[in-house]
C-alpha cells in the first residue's frame, strides 16, 4: 500500500462527509516501478499522465479517472523496439470507515490509487504486440525482417485438402451454382 506521500495517494479531506462536492485534477506521475513483465511494459521512469474527478456521495468517494501512458518494448513478430500508447479509464468507490469490507477504502482524508492505475494498466497491455497489424515478421532461414526485404516473402501455400472447396468460391465469384453447371454436364 503506499503512503501518503505517494503521488498516487491524493488527498480529499475538503471532499470528506460533503456529498455533492466534487474536484478535477490533472497529475503527471513518475513510474517509480516497471508496470508489466511481456514484451511490451511500462518503463520505470517514465510518466503517467492522470485526469481525475473526485466526488464525494453519501457512501464515500467516487473516483473515476483516465490515464495515459506510453508501454516500450519490442514487436513480437520481427522483435524490433515499439513504443505503443497505452489508455484506460476506471471508476471506483472509496467508502468511508463503517465497519463493513470494503477492498478500497478513505483512510486518514486520502484515496490510494497506485493499485487501481498499476492493474488497469498491466491489464491493457497486449500480450502479442505488433509494430503494426500486418507485420509478416521474420524470414526462418535468414532472420531479416520480411518489412525491410519483401523478395524473401514466399508465396502462400494453399493445403491440397482444400482444392475442392476453391472450386465453390470460383463458382460463386462467377455468378454460377457448381451443382447446377455438374448437372448440366451430366445432361
Amino acid at each position: 500500500m503506499a503512503t501518503q506521500h505517494s503521488p498516487f495517494s491524493l488527498n480529499v479531506r475538503d471532499l470528506v462527509n460533503r456529498p455533492g462536492e466534487m474536484r478535477e485534477q490533472r497529475l503527471a506521475v513518475p513510474v517509480a516501478e516497471q508496470m508489466g513483465e511481456g514484451l511490451v511494459s511500462v518503463k520505470e521512469g517514465s510518466e503517467l499522465d492522470l485526469d481525475v474527478r473526485l466526488e464525494s456521495v453519501h457512501e464515500g468517494i467516487l473516483v473515476t479517472a483516465e490515464v495515459d501512458a506510453v508501454a516500450e518494448g519490442e514487436c513480437g513478430r520481427c522483435l524490433i523496439d515499439i513504443a505503443l500508447p497505452v489508455e484506460v479509464e476506471f471508476q471506483e468507490l472509496f467508502a468511508y470507515h463503517s465497519g463493513e469490507a470494503f477492498e478500497y477504502e478513505v483512510q486518514d482524508d486520502h484515496v490510494d490509487l497506485e493499485s487501481l492505475i498499476r492493474d488497469a494498466v498491466v491489464l491493457a497491455l497486449p500480450f502479442q504486440p505488433v509494430c503494426r497489424p500486418d507485420c509478416p515478421g521474420l524470414d526462418p532461414v535468414t532472420g531479416l525482417r520480411l518489412a525491410d526485404h519483401p523478395e524473401l516473402v514466399t508465396p502462400e501455400q494453399r493445403d491440397p485438402r482444400w482444392d475442392a472447396l476453391a472450386g465453390f468460391q470460383a463458382s460463386e465469384d462467377q455468378g454460377t451454382d457448381v451443382a447446377s453447371a455438374a448437372d448440366q454436364q451430366r445432361d
